[in-house]
């Protein structure tokens, strides 16, 4: 497998990741430099450590988190955003969410990057390098889940007060499509 199909399968394993990032970034009153280090090492950490664990325990493991990966992906995010949308119906004054602490994040990071799992046991199948497919991995999600916070900052300053909602919706919105398409399959 070519650097090409691997930076490919970045972006496609990226995109939740991306899209959560926009919608942490529609809560934010202001994207600092902490923000996308946080959100980018989390996300990418994440992207580029499930492949490794997938890779690592190959078809014992893939068969048992492939039948309920995607309920996990949907229940976390589904609480993540009926927790944003409940912050900013009956929450505190202020209509800004900045935390990006370990709870927050860890759940996020969790449930964005399980696919990156099964896509870990496919580079096993294929004798692919673990490392370099990680690494690439990691930083293509970093970049993006940067670009998606900024992204969502600017969306956010918009709508203004209503952001939390609209970006507990995109999260419920992800779960909802990570479970369909799973589903579906």
């Amino acid at each position: 497998m070519g650097i090409t199909e691997i930076i490919f399968i970045g972006f496609g394993l990226a995109m939740d990741a991306t899209t959560v990032s926009i919608g942490k970034g529609l809560s934010v009153q202001r994207v600092e430099l902490s923000h996308i280090l946080k959100v980018g090492l989390w996300f990418g950490g994440f992207q580029a450590l499930m492949p490794i664990i997938g890779y690592l325990l190959t078809s014992y493991f893939a068969d048992f988190v492939v039948d309920i990966d995607h309920w996990i992906a949907f229940g976390l995010l589904l609480l993540i955003g009926l927790n944003m949308i409940r912050e900013t119906i009956w929450g505190e004054d202020e209509k800004h969410n900045n935390d990006f602490g370990f709870r927050t994040m860890i759940l996020m990071a969790i449930a964005t990057s399980i696919d990156a799992l099964a896509v870990g046991v496919s580079f096993a199948f294929i004798h692919a390098n673990i490392w370099i497919a990680a690494s690439i991995i990691g930083v293509v999600t970093f970049a993006l889940s940067a670009i998606g916070l900024y992204l969502g900052r600017a969306i956010g300053s918009r709508i203004g007060s209503k952001a939390g909602i609209v970006g507990g919706l995109v999260l419920i919105g992800i779960g909802i499509k990570i479970l369909i398409e799973h589903i579906n399959s």
